[in-house]
């Protein structure tokens, strides 16, 4: 199957000011883009060409670098659109107490993926995990993600320079207090929980 740029779950304008129609107009429509052509030419006429992309992922990881990072950077990508909305709105009652168990507050919860953010080294991502039952913060650098890993990811936050320059120059705290206070969608991350499997890319 040839792989499409997942349409964003909102008008481009939605997540202002935390992040702008000029960014996503690059990050969604060029960065995103670039990496769903290069998966699906790299796979063009393979045996994995109609797999699915977790499936593509988890056979391109360790064997395969340059088909694992752009396979993986279009799934973290979709999944990230979909971790943010336009009104951040509360965690469900049983994410709730699940947060409140792993971490003692939302709040605290916010706190502490303020700090990975910051602290993340480079390039990469930080994600709310789900994992035996509890929840945790995950970080991956560069392309790697948590599409084919042994936990359920709940929600990602996008470190990389190009997902806030634009808006936040590098001022990468400024960009992550915008977000995690004002632009997490906490009902996808509780669909993600209720479901209990890893979300699947749109074919």
């Amino acid at each position: 199957m040839a792989f499409q740029v997942t349409p964003l779950p909102y008008a481009d304008t939605a997540l202002e000011p935390a992040i702008s129609a000029e960014t996503l107009s690059f990050h969604h429509g060029k960065h995103h883009k670039a990496y769903i052509d290069k998966t699906n030419a790299a796979i063009e006429g393979t045996e994995l060409a109609d797999a699915d992309l977790e499936t593509v992922i988890a056979t391109a990881r360790g064997t395969n670098q340059g088909l694992f990072n752009n396979s993986a950077q279009s799934w973290n990508h979709g999944f990230y659109w979909h971790s943010l909305g336009e009104s951040a709105g509360t965690p469900s009652d049983e994410l709730k107490r699940m947060i409140d168990d792993s971490f003692g507050s939302v709040e605290e919860l916010a706190k502490q993926l303020k700090e990975r953010g910051v602290g993340h080294f480079s390039n990469g991502w930080v994600w709310l995990l789900e994992r035996g039952g509890k929840l945790e913060i995950g970080e991956t650098h560069d392309g790697d993600t948590f599409a084919d890993k042994d936990a359920n990811p709940l929600l990602v936050i996008d470190l990389w320079e190009h997902a806030y320059y634009l808006d936040h120059q590098n001022l990468r705290p400024r960009y992550l207090d915008a977000v995690v206070d004002q632009k997490l969608n906490w009902a996808f991350a509780a669909e993600n929980l209720a479901r209990g499997t890893t979300w699947k890319y749109p074919a």
